[in-house]
Formats: C-alpha cells, structure tokens, sequence
C-alpha cells in the first residue's frame, strides 16, 4: 500500500497537517509521500499563491473577509473543477501530477487544500484513478470551492459540521467526523508540574500568547496589556518566523517574567505546562488546545474561515473571545478569578476534542483498502 497527500502553500497550516498525516502513514508502515503541489508543478505559481495569500490576510483582510463571504453564497456547481476556465487551468497544471500519479500508482490520495482537490478531481475525470481520494477540511467549517471537487470522502473538524456539507449539495455519507489531522503527541498527556519542570517554568500561572507559524496578531501590545495587569503570572510568549517581533519582545521591560521564544516544535509540552493560551482561531492551533483541553482565549482572526472557527468554537462553549469590549485582560481575569468558568470551558473542550485525529484517519484508509 503507498500513498499520496497533496497540499498548497497558502501560510503553512495545509502543509502542516499534510506532514502530519504522511508521516503518521510512515509511522504505521505505509509509504507516503507528502508533496506541496503547486512547487512541484512551478515554484514561482507557489510563491505567488503564497504571497498573493500573505498579502491579502495580512495587508486588506477585510477585503479577503468579503470575498470569503461572497464566494460562501455562490451557488453548489459539483465537479465545477472539470468544465470550462477551471478545466483549460487545470489540464495545464495537471500535466506534470499526471505523470507522477502514473509513476508512483498511489493506493489513496489525500488533498488538505482545496485547490490540490480540484487538481485530483480533474485528473480523474480524464485518467482512471486507481486510488481512493480524500479531502481534508482543516477549519471548522467547510471552504467555499470545496463542493466543486469530486472526491470519494471528506474529513471534517466535528459531526456537527456535516449539515453545511448536506446544503452544499454533498450526500451525507461522505463525510468522514474525525477531526482536523494533528500530531499524535497532542494526544498525549502530561501532568502540569512535570511540563513546567521541562519548561523551566515556575510553579504559578502560565499564560501561553502565540502568534502562529508566520508571526501574525498584535502580540507585543496583547503583552504590554498583560504586564499592567494585577495578577500573578507568569508569560510564554511565541513569535513563529517572526524574528522582528521576537526581538521587539526581547527588549521589553516588564514587571512579569516573560519567557520569549521563536519558532518552537514541543508546543505540545508548553500546552501541558500553561493555563490557558492567547492565540489566533486557526484550525490546527485550536485542535491542538482541544485536543490538550487548553483553555482558549482567541484574537485576530483572519475575516473569512477563522471567523467561522470563532464562531464554531464560541457557540460550543469551547473559548471566550478578545474584542475591543472584551479586552484581553478583562479575559484573563475573567478566567483565572473563576476556576469553574474553566473547568466548564474545558468540558467543552473535551466534548468536541478529536486527540486521535490523524490516527483514526491512517486506521480508516489502512482497513478500507485492505
């Protein structure tokens, strides 16, 4: 059995969770290859997809936000991604995939974006795909574009979401509840004091502020509100790729211990050790704190999906949200002066939580084409 999981740089949480998902394959015996598409076929098609992304979310997202909700209302068009412009485009792009499908006869293709899905949908309109085809939906909703592709399954956040996909036009039976794929340590636990002692952290209140993988969000000010705050506490703050703002908070002059870090690869240890997280809603970052029930405190999201995880989360009971009328350190407070307000968040968490995600998803296709 081989297989192929195809995703496309557009910040890196497709890439992140196409990792995740081949070397748990690996993992389990299984040869898979993890490919980023759109690099494979021409880097510099990658680069601008990339930045044109990156521009969009960072410099107008408010317009990017606008365009997600227009395109949220188009119409269903099944298979969309095998007529007109969308096939002269993908019969172009396709050509060098083709071969390599051709070449590697993969037994299952797994596609965590949208635009790699439309690719493999094409594909098998004009090739006989020998292989089961799977998309994975890494927000919790389900994408715009989405019901244009014709894949076997989709793997979706939570159970809840299957009724978006019925009014896309989608038969029910294709969706696949597992949650967003993450790394297997995430289901794993470890006791807090045992976390802090790895961490090097003091035995008080920890509050992890992350901007993501590529530096978002207003960290530096969310810190600065942090530090005027009359309680004791200790910060782990995580800058990404960010270096500008790690060296920004390096500078610092605070009252409260800061622990000041870039890019980090045991998040899941700095979950175990810390009391809550400040973070923005995207999809593996928050199936990450569920899966480790982390308290969540969210900001920043990009209009558009991570709106729709706000909202999906905040309707579970599984976070509280920053806003401007709900500053970020009237939350804190509001969590760390109330030990049930947590632990009821944390239940929530637990309810909707999927720590085995990847793993139940490797199960699935390893028993379907046994």
């Amino acid at each position: 059995m081989k297989g192929l999981v195809l995703s496309i740089t557009a910040g890196q949480g497709h890439n992140q969770t196409a990792m995740v998902i081949s070397k748990r394959f690996n993992e389990c015996g299984v040869e898979c290859k993890y490919l980023d598409v759109y690099k494979f076929i021409n880097p510099i098609l990658s680069d601008s997809v990339n930045k044109i992304y990156l521009m969009s979310t960072k410099a107008i997202p408010k317009i990017y936000g606008g365009v997600y909700r227009m395109c949220e209302k188009r119409g269903v068009q099944s298979g969309a991604g095998i007529h007109g412009l969308n096939r002269i485009t993908n019969s172009v792009l396709s050509r060098s995939l083709i071969k390599l499908i051709q070449k590697e006869k993969p037994d299952f293709i797994i596609c965590t974006h949208i635009f790699a899905a439309l690719l493999v949908t094409y594909i098998s309109s004009i090739e006989r795909l020998n292989a089961k085809t799977i998309g994975v939906i890494t927000d919790f909703t389900i994408h715009p574009y989405w019901e244009d592709s014709l894949l076997d399954y989709y793997i979706i956040a939570n159970e809840r979401l299957t009724i978006q996909g019925i009014k896309k036009g989608f038969p029910e039976n294709k969706f696949l509840p597992l949650g967003i794929p993450i790394g297997t340590k995430f289901s794993r636990k470890i006791e807090k004091s045992k976390a802090k002692e790895i961490l090097n952290l003091h035995s008080k209140h920890t509050i992890l502020v992350m901007s993501g993988s590529m530096g978002f969000g207003a960290v530096y000010k969310e810190i600065e509100e942090l530090d005027k705050l009359d309680m004791d506490f200790e910060i782990v703050s995580v800058s990404g790729n960010n270096k500008k703002l790690k060296t920004k908070i390096d500078s610092m002059e605070t009252r409260k211990k800061i622990y000041s870090y870039g890019y980090i690869n045991n998040v899941d240890v700095f979950m175990d050790a810390c009391d809550c997280i400040i973070t923005k809603p995207g999809g593996l970052t928050t199936s990450e704190a569920l899966a480790k029930q982390i308290p969540m405190l969210i900001n920043n999201p990009i209009p558009g999906q991570e709106d729709r995880n706000v909202e999906f989360l905040l309707n579970a009971g599984a976070a509280m949200r920053i806003s401007s009328t709900n500053p970020i350190d009237e939350a804190v407070y509001q969590m760390f002066v109330n030990d049930d307000r947590m632990k009821l968040m944390q239940e929530a968490m637990k309810s909707i939580a999927k720590p085995n995600s990847t793993q139940d998803l490797v199960d699935f296709v390893m028993n379907g084409l046994e």
